[in-house]
């Protein structure tokens, strides 16, 4: 029986979608792009999940675009022109209105870079390496690489590793500030989980409005951000009532005593 290109497992609210071609070092083929899209998607419409975690299966978290595919080099052949300008993956993780957490678990290379960049935060394990080698093989970007990694760590930064190709490791690109943080293999899902869970405590819906005025803010000036702010905090508050509040300050305090032992 062939195993699935992805995993998913559900679980308190919850979802661990995992790559799962370890043998192509989880290359996006054209099913496994194909059963990312969908997945989401079935996701966004599943309001039990809260959280979604995304990695990979094996050494890689994933070696970008299945390029023995593209190259006609495999059983199944794919158009490149389709495959480079699909962002349909992209599009079904922005539309999920929910976190979602990379737990990047080896090489993000290229389209897997673009990927990554497409979760809400990545945790990174100590085997973690980036690398855009884009200009390599010959190809631009479809996915929002060349916009979201400058505005991430630096126009420069940025260049030299679009114009090299070379591997940024899971320490320097802490340092660089593109990972939240690096942890062992073994505390990678542990670390993910917790604070998965710590997301799941927090009022749903401001979860959800918050990812959108974050993300939409992040597109526009800083000017037109902070109006965008503005609108959905007065729409919000419209929908607040004192015993709300009340209940939701009284949570609060008891995880900040929780938190620091008092």
């Amino acid at each position: 029986m062939t195993e699935p290109v992805l995993e998913v497992a559900r679980s308190g609210g919850i979802a661990i979608l995992t790559l799962n071609r370890p043998a192509k070092l989880n290359a996006l083929s054209r099913e496994l792009r194909a059963a990312i899209a969908g997945s989401f998607e079935q996701l966004e419409g599943d309001k039990s999940i809260g959280v979604a975690i995304l990695t990979g299966a094996g050494r890689a978290f994933c070696a970008g675009l299945d390029l023995k595919e593209l190259g006609g080099e495999a059983a199944t052949r794919a158009d490149p022109r389709d495959a480079i300008t699909d962002a349909d993956i992209v599009r079904a993780m922005q539309r999920f209105d929910r976190p979602i957490i990379g737990a990047i678990n080896g090489v993000a290379v290229t389209g897997g870079f673009e990927l990554a960049l497409a979760c809400d935060l990545l945790i990174a394990s100590t085997q973690a390496r980036f690398a855009d080698t884009h200009a390599r093989v010959g190809i631009l970007p479809g996915w929002g690489l060349s916009q979201k990694l400058a505005r991430l760590i630096g126009i420069h930064r940025a260049k030299e590793l679009a114009f090299t190709g070379n591997y940024l490791d899971a320490r320097q690109a802490e340092a660089w500030g593109l990972v939240n943080r690096v942890v062992s293999p073994e505390e990678l899902l542990p670390t993910c989980l917790a604070l998965a869970q710590d997301m799941l405590t927090c009022d749903p819906l401001t979860l959800r409005e918050y990812k959108r005025v974050i993300d939409e803010g992040f597109a526009r000036s800083f000017g037109e951000g902070l109006k965008l702010e503005a609108e959905a905090s007065r729409a919000h508050a419209r929908q607040l009532s004192p015993e709300m509040i009340a209940a939701r300050r009284a949570g609060v305090q008891q995880r900040g005593r929780r938190q620091s032992g008092a």
